[in-house]
C-alpha cells in the first residue's frame, strides 16, 4: 500500500505571489529592511520640515543678501535644480526610445519614465521647503504671476505641464503590462485591472497606444529643452548678479542635466538588473549605450566649464573676479575641485572602457554615483557663491552654511524618491514585459 505524499498547506500569498514577473507583490526581507530605513529617513525629513514651518526659516542657514550677509537661495534650490536635471535625462531617453524605435534600449524606457516623475515630484517639494510659507506662495503665484518671467515658466511649465505629460507617458506605457498581470488571480488583480482600464492588447489598441506615445514623445522633447533652458534663464538673465549673468547658463543646465540623469539611470538599471533578475534583458550592451551617452555629455559639460573659467579669469570685472576667486581658491574651492576631479576621473573611466570596448557594469555604477555627486556640487556652486560674493552694492561678503534642518529635509526627499521607486517595483513591472507575452484579447 502506497502512501500519498501531501504538500503542506500554503497560504494564498505563497501561491499567488510567485506567479507574477519581476517579483511583483513578493515582499522579501531585504526589501522590507530597505523600506523601513527609507521610512525612518523620510520621517526625520518630515520632522525637520515641520520644525522649520513652526519656527520659521531662522532655523536654516538661509539669510537675505546685503545687511544680513547671507544667501536666500541655498541647499533647497540647489537640489531643486538637481532633481529637475535628473528628470531631463529620464524622459529624454524614454522619448528617444519611442521615437526611433531603439529596441535594444527598450528595457530602460519605463524606469527612465519613473525616474522623471519621481524627480519632478521631489523638485516640487523642494520648492515648498524653500518658500517658507508654501500656501501663501502658491496663492500668490496665481495672483501676481508674470508670464514673461522665467520664474513663471519654471513653476508652471516645468512643474505642471512637464510633470503632467510625464505622468501620462508613464501611464500609457504601463497599461499593457497591467492588463497581462490582471489575468492572474492575485491580491493585486484589482489594482492591475484598474491600471489597465479595459485595455486588452488587441492589434487596434496596440496601434492606438503606439501612435499616442509617439506623438506624446514628439511633444515632450521640445518641452524638455524649453523647460530646462527656462530654469537656466532664471539665473542667466539676472544682469545684476555676477557669476550668473551668462549666455551659457541655459545650455550648461541642459547638458549637466543629461549627465546627472544618465548617471542615475545607470545606477537604477544596475539595481533592477540584480534585484529583479533581469540580467538577460539589461545586459552589457544596454549599459554600453548609456556609457557612451554619458561620455559624450561629460565632455560637452567640461568644455562649458572650461569656457566659463577662461572668460571669468581672463576678462572678468571686479565682482565677477571675486566670485571666481571664491570658487577657485576661496571657501568654495573644495567643492569646485572635488566636483571637477570626479568629472575628470569619471570621464577617464568611460573613455578607457570605450576605447577597449570592455564595459564593466560595476565600474559604470561607480561612475554614475560619482557624476551625480559632482553634479550636486556644481548645482551648489551655481546657486550660492553669486549671492555671498557677487554683490554689486557695497556690502560685506556674506556666508552660507546649511543647518541640520536643511540636510534633514534633503535626505528625506532622497529617501522619499527611493521609497517611491521601491514600492512601484512591487506593483508594476519596472522593465517592460517581452513582446511575446500577450494579454487576453477576449
Amino acid at each position: 500500500m502506497t502512501t500519498a505524499v501531501t504538500q503542506p498547506d500554503m497560504t494564498r500569498e505563497e501561491v499567488d505571489l510567485p506567479t507574477l514577473p519581476q517579483g511583483i507583490g513578493h515582499l522579501t526581507r531585504g526589501w522590507g529592511v530597505f523600506v523601513a530605513i527609507a521610512l525612518a529617513v523620510v520621517g526625520f525629513g518630515t520632522y525637520a520640515f515641520m520644525y522649520q514651518q513652526s519656527e520659521g526659516e531662522i532655523v536654516t542657514g538661509l539669510r537675505n543678501v546685503g545687511t544680513m550677509g547671507g544667501a536666500p537661495w541655498g541647499l533647497y534650490v540647489a537640489f531643486l535644480v538637481y532633481f529637475v536635471g535628473v528628470s531631463f535625462a529620464g524622459i529624454t531617453i524614454a522619448a528617444l526610445i519611442r521615437l526611433f524605435n531603439l529596441q535594444a534600449l527598450r528595457p530602460l524606457a519605463r524606469m527612465a519614465e519613473l525616474l522623471t516623475v519621481v524627480s519632478l515630484v521631489l523638485a516640487s517639494i523642494a520648492i515648498l521647503a524653500d518658500l517658507g510659507q508654501p500656501l501663501r506662495g502658491i496663492v500668490n503665484l496665481f495672483r501676481y504671476a508674470r508670464p514673461q518671467s522665467p520664474f513663471f515658466g519654471t513653476f508652471v511649465l516645468v512643474i505642471s505641464g512637464y510633470l503632467f505629460a510625464s505622468l501620462v507617458y508613464l501611464y500609457l506605457g504601463s497599461r499593457r503590462d497591467a492588463a497581462i498581470m490582471a489575468r492572474e488571480s492575485t491580491r493585486l488583480q484589482g489594482l492591475h485591472s484598474f491600471v489597465a482600464a479595459g485595455y486588452t492588447d488587441t492589434p487596434a489598441e496596440r496601434d492606438r497606444h503606439e501612435r499616442a506615445t509617439f506623438w506624446l514623445a514628439l511633444a515632450i522633447l521640445p518641452m524638455l529643452i524649453v523647460a530646462h533652458s527656462t530654469l537656466g534663464f532664471v539665473f542667466g538673465l539676472q544682469i545684476g548678479r555676477p557669476g550668473w549673468f551668462s549666455a551659457l547658463q541655459a545650455p550648461a543646465f541642459v547638458v549637466l542635466a543629461g549627465v546627472s540623469g544618465i548617471g542615475l539611470l545607470i545606477v537604477l538599471a544596475a539595481v533592477v538588473r540584480s534585484v529583479c533578475d533581469e540580467r538577460d534583458t539589461l545586459d552589457e550592451y544596454v549599459f554600453a549605450w548609456l556609457g557612451r551617452f554619458l561620455a559624450v555629455l561629460t565632455i560637452a559639460y567640461l568644455y562649458f566649464v572650461l569656457t566659463e573659467l577662461l572668460t571669468s579669469t581672463y576678462a572678468a570685472g571686479g565682482r565677477e573676479a571675486d566670485v571666481t576667486d571664491a570658487i577657485l581658491t576661496g571657501r568654495y574651492a573644495w567643492i569646485f575641485w572635488g566636483s571637477t576631479i570626479l568629472f575628470v576621473v569619471s570621464l577617464a573611466g568611460l573613455l578607457t572602457q570605450l576605447l577597449t570596448k570592455r564595459w564593466n557594469i560595476g565600474t559604470l555604477v561607480a561612475i554614475g554615483i560619482a557624476v551625480n555627486l559632482a553634479a550636486i556640487g556644481k548645482r551648489f556652486l551655481i546657486v550660492v557663491p553669486s549671492q555671498t560674493d557677487g554683490m554689486l552694492l557695497p556690502y560685506e561678503t556674506g556666508s552660507y552654511t546649511p543647518t541640520w534642518v536643511e540636510y534633514g529635509v534633503v535626505l528625506g526627499l532622497i529617501a522619499l524618491g527611493a521609497l517611491a521607486i521601491a514600492v512601484f517595483m512591487k506593483l508594476i513591472p519596472i522593465v517592460e514585459l517581452p513582446e511575446e507575452v500577450e494579454a487576453d484579447a477576449s
